[in-house]
């Protein structure tokens, strides 16, 4: 039975909104501790470890998220692993975004100077000391803008796991399009949301750019 939209379907989407802000944060979380791995992979001076992280890479990286999101949703529970679309999507999105944060970071990292790892060393500082109390200080500043403009991506991209089931801002958008024939007006309302929720994220990004900055 068509209805109309009313208030209480703004208020259903805002709080679809709230699932795809999560699923982002989540993401970003785990893709971020996993990509820093594979980032530190990448400029080790031991070639095996380089050869894994660039495979890494580019497994992920060649293949779309929406087979990502689809291996995990149908693929694990042959294998005896039921998961849920939550969980389908959390994992799907961090392995993704760790490919991608992986390569941001790495070009973070061996964009610093070479001279700073010399002058380190030069100090006697082990190549963990100087990684984590000269290199990455360094390459944090250099790296927030890419980070933040990935992190604006990944929240759009978590509006593929609506065909996995999830009902986050796109999934909701659905639902009500479908309920009230009014597709214009509610998916205008969800690109509201999402331009809102990035834009946000773009304001972030600027401050802690001038914060960086201005401590340096």
């Amino acid at each position: 039975m068509i209805r109309e939209l009313g208030p209480n379907d703004i208020v259903y989407l805002l709080e679809a909104a709230r699932w795809t802000v999560a699923l982002a944060v989540i993401a970003m979380v785990a893709g971020g501790v996993l990509g820093l791995v594979v980032a530190v992979l990448r400029i080790v001076s031991f070639k095996p470890a380089n050869w894994i992280a660039i495979g890494y890479i580019n497994i992920v990286q060649g293949t779309p998220l929406l087979g990502q999101l689809f291996i995990f949703f149908f693929g694990l529970p042959l294998f005896g692993i039921q998961v849920g679309a939550w969980e389908a999507a959390a994992l799907a999105l961090s392995i993704n975004a760790s490919a991608f944060l992986g390569e941001i970071w790495r070009g973070s990292l061996q964009s610093v100077s070479p001279r700073q790892w010399e002058a380190g060393a030069a100090l006697g500082l082990s190549y963990w000391q100087r990684l984590t109390s000269v290199i990455l200080p360094q390459a944090v500043r250099i790296s927030i803008a890419p980070t933040v403009g990935y992190l604006m991506q990944l929240v759009k991209d978590t509006s593929l796991t609506a065909l996995i089931g999830f009902i986050e801002l796109t999934r909701a958008s659905q639902i009500l399009s479908a309920a009230t024939f009014k597709p214009l007006q509610v998916y205008g309302l969800a690109a509201i949301a999402y331009f809102v929720i990035c834009f946000s994220l773009s304001r972030l990004s600027e401050q802690l750019e001038k914060r960086t900055h201005a401590a340096r």
